[in-house]
């Protein structure tokens, strides 16, 4: 069976660039673009999986797992992101009844 590097190895470093790249960018034209929560949400989350694509890739090639171990503390920082984000997508759906960002300005303390 043959390893996780050496899979990695197998395929062109640039490819994992063109994809990443291709990734990240619909996920920044989703943020820009979109108005409702749950589709920026995840477009956040397809840039995040971007840029760890792109690290495990280096640290493969490099053959050294710091990246990988960042791809953790990546990964814990999105779970984070979408609990948070979740919590503010139930307040504006009980005080505005909309999930719309535009409707973010009728929020008041």
């Amino acid at each position: 069976m043959e390893t996780f590097n050496s899979v990695i190895r197998q395929v062109p470093l640039e490819h994992y660039l063109i994809l990443s790249f291709f990734l990240f960018s619909i996920g920044l034209a989703g943020v820009l673009f979109r108005r409702n929560t749950i589709i920026i949400l995840m477009c956040l989350e397809l840039m995040f999986n971007s840029v760890n694509l792109l690290l495990t890739a280096f640290s493969a090639h490099h053959n050294d797992p710091g990246g990988q171990v960042f791809v953790f503390f990546i990964m814990l920082v999105a779970a984070a992101e979408v609990t948070v984000g979740l919590a503010i997508l139930v307040m504006m759906k009980r005080n505005v009844d909309s999930v719309d960002i535009n409707q973010l300005n009728r929020l008041k303390w």
